[in-house]
């Protein structure tokens, strides 16, 4: 029916439109990522030294003696920034796959719908 075709071709372009966000946003993410790592490996672990000796009066543990208190429970700001950079891909390609599949209908309005879409999508 033509009202299925267009509906399924407005689908189609909203994908392409959110393919190319997601794209975006993470390339956004990959440079907040960029901005969040540490200058060098020895700085941050000087600065993770002076943060694990204990204060006189402590009592911490001995020096050099592992304990499992000392263990890290949070994560770098970077890696969170990774782990949404991952997140954003898995969706990337699940849409890349998706609009791909539609196109392979080999169906002319289908195809002018995720051109369309794209276009829109890298114009905003």
């Amino acid at each position: 029916s033509p009202a299925g075709m267009v509906l399924s071709v407005l689908v189609i372009l909203l994908l392409s439109v959110l393919y190319e966000a997601l794209k975006m946003g993470k390339a956004v993410l990959l440079r907040r990522a960029l901005l969040a790592l540490p200058r060098s490996l020895s700085q941050e672990a000087l600065s993770q030294e002076a943060l694990s000796q204990p204060q006189e009066g402590d009592s911490g543990p001995a020096q050099g003696s592992p304990s499992l208190m000392e263990f890290p429970i949070s994560f770098p700001r970077w890696f969170w920034f990774h782990v949404g950079q991952t997140l954003f891909h898995v969706l990337q390609v699940v849409l890349g796959y998706m609009v791909m599949l539609a196109v392979m209908s080999y169906n002319a309005w289908i195809f002018l719908g995720a051109i369309a879409g794209s276009t829109l999508g890298y114009f905003m």
